[in-house]
């Protein structure tokens, strides 16, 4: 009974031994995640999922999609998009009197760049100042989560897109402006109040306002915004939230703090949006630009998706 008392003992003493080591490195393993986490501080607050911008894209300037390239078209395709007889002036001397221009904004990495505050690092906040980023922060107060009996709230910290006033009322004296994120209005509607000193928008929807589809979650149906597909247009640093009428949507380079030389609203989306403007009808010229139906199948979304919630002249004719 002894010899196998000390044996005992012997094996424990191993296993203690192998555990501290165990203990150890699964401690080092943590340290290395919190800094990890730390170091990739950035919280998209207002939207459900980011996508990134190589530094190809930005080096390049507008990119319709930074991530994934478009499929290529060839010089001879026939594609073309048909427009509704009815909508061409009989008389092309005669001046038209066309509608206003509805221009659907999306906020998070499109307007701005939000960030939960405790998660910003002090290294990505002092060197986006330094840079001359405008920003502020906010206190979002939760209408449905509580914390210490108290309604909870988080603190943001909001670091603006350069341009982003000159920009909204650019756009506003040609254009009726309205912003749609993804995010709950607890945390969207008091970072839009800073945005919107001159009160130039002229609505707001939030994620309530978005649908479900089986490609993805809160996608932005545009006829919450408009019921005249042929003037409407958004501008979306994420694809997807426009699958439903991809003919409409204006892919634009994703922005954060880390990017203070961004000229992305002046000098490419404004300029465009002013060229929209003065078409009949956007949605040839988007699908000229940017071919945003062969992207999405391209991805394995088909023209079911989009086609049933879009009229017949908006489906490129590939029959000619």
């Amino acid at each position: 009974m002894s010899e196998l008392t000390q044996t005992d003992l012997v094996y424990s003493s191993r296993s203690l031994k192998l555990w501290n080591v165990l203990v150890n490195w699964l401690d080092f393993l943590y340290q290395l995640f919190l800094k990890i986490l730390r170091a990739v501080a950035h919280l998209p607050l207002l939207s459900t999922s980011s996508s990134s911008s190589s530094s190809k894209a930005l080096a390049d300037g507008f990119k319709p999609l930074p991530v994934t390239e478009l499929p290529e078209i060839s010089a001879k395709s026939t594609v073309t998009v048909k427009i509704d007889s009815a909508r061409r002036s009989s008389d092309e001397g005669q001046v038209r009197s066309i509608p206003r221009l509805t221009v659907v904004l999306d906020v998070d990495e499109t307007l701005v760049s939000a960030y939960e505050s405790s998660s910003l690092t002090s290294t990505i906040r002092t060197q986006a100042i330094e840079a001359g980023l405008k920003w502020f922060e906010i206190d979002c107060i939760s209408s449905t989560k509580v914390y210490n009996g108290e309604p909870k709230i988080n603190h943001v910290t909001v670091f603006e897109r350069p341009g982003l006033h000159q920009f909204l009322e650019k756009l506003s004296q040609f254009a009726n402006l309205i912003v749609f994120t993804a995010g709950l209005e607890d945390y969207a509607r008091p970072l839009v109040d800073r945005i919107d000193t001159k009160h130039v928008l002229n609505d707001r929807l939030y994620r309530p306002c978005t649908v479900s589809t089986q490609y993805g979650d809160h996608v932005k149906d545009l006829s919450s915004a408009s019921k005249n597909m042929c003037r409407t247009v958004i501008v979306d640093n994420n694809p997807y939230s426009f699958l439903l009428q991809p003919l409409n949507g204006i892919p634009c380079v994703p922005f954060s703090a880390q990017q203070p030389n961004d000229t992305q609203l002046l000098d490419v989306i404004l300029p465009l949006l002013k060229q929209l403007s003065e078409e009949e009808d956007v949605r040839p010229a988007l699908y000229d630009r940017f071919h945003m139906p062969e992207w999405f199948e391209k991805q394995g979304i088909p023209r079911s998706c989009w086609t049933s919630s879009s009229s017949p002249s908006q489906v490129p004719d590939e029959s000619r």
